[in-house]
């Protein structure tokens, strides 16, 4: 179910049915309850009286609150993180951009979004605050199916690529005001796709 999201299978607003997922798994529907609880808890689905559960799904206003929740935390963490940067993180951030081409180069996006959240998670996890890097998770649960509709559009992996590689020269440099502003103009530019994306809808 968490690819079918991810992948663009089932889009934000759709029912998830579980008669039919238990099928498709060839299980009972137990286990596609505890999976959409699961799911549900990372913010993927929402429940629905009457309605069941449905891929979450935000408005332009949500989604853009959310963005801007995202801009605080991470500006908090990266002041606080980036000058402290060792050469095996830098090692680690670069990994996880390369391992971010690679899925786009044969359109794996499930696993293109592991390794972009395994990219930006790290960068947060610098600032060496577990309550800050759990907050701003639980922001990216949010809306991880809508960066799976980013990384859709045209353009969208290759900006990524590109804002991974100036965000990892900047960190090396260890210039936090650098990292701010290249995070927040990757961030504005995501949030402006999906304005568009979302508005065509």
């Amino acid at each position: 179910m968490r690819a079918a999201i991810l992948q663009g299978e089932l889009h934000p607003g759709a029912r998830v049915s579980q008669e039919l997922w238990a099928e498709r798994a060839g299980v009972s529907l137990i286990p596609v309850r505890e999976a959409l609880l699961a799911l549900a808890g990372e913010g993927l689905v929402t429940y629905r009286p009457r309605r069941g559960y449905i891929v979450t799904e935000l408005d332009v206003a949500q989604l853009e609150e959310v963005y801007r929740l995202r801009r605080l935390l991470e500006t908090d963490a990266l002041t606080r993180g980036v000058p402290h940067v060792r050469p095996d993180d830098i090692t680690a951030l670069e990994q996880d951009a390369s391992d971010c081409r690679t899925a786009a180069a044969v359109g794996n996006v499930v696993a293109q979004l592991a390794a972009n959240r395994r990219f930006h998670d790290r960068l947060h996890a610098l600032a060496g605050s577990s309550t800050l890097a759990r907050l701003i998770g639980l922001l990216w649960d949010k809306t991880e199916a809508y960066r799976a509709l980013y990384y859709s559009l045209a353009g969208g992996p290759d900006e990524a690529d590109a804002a991974h590689k100036a965000l990892i020269e900047a960190v090396a440099a260890r210039d936090a005001a650098r990292v701010i502003a290249l995070q927040d103009a990757h961030r504005e530019r995501a949030l402006d796709a999906l304005r568009v994306a979302l508005q065509r809808h």
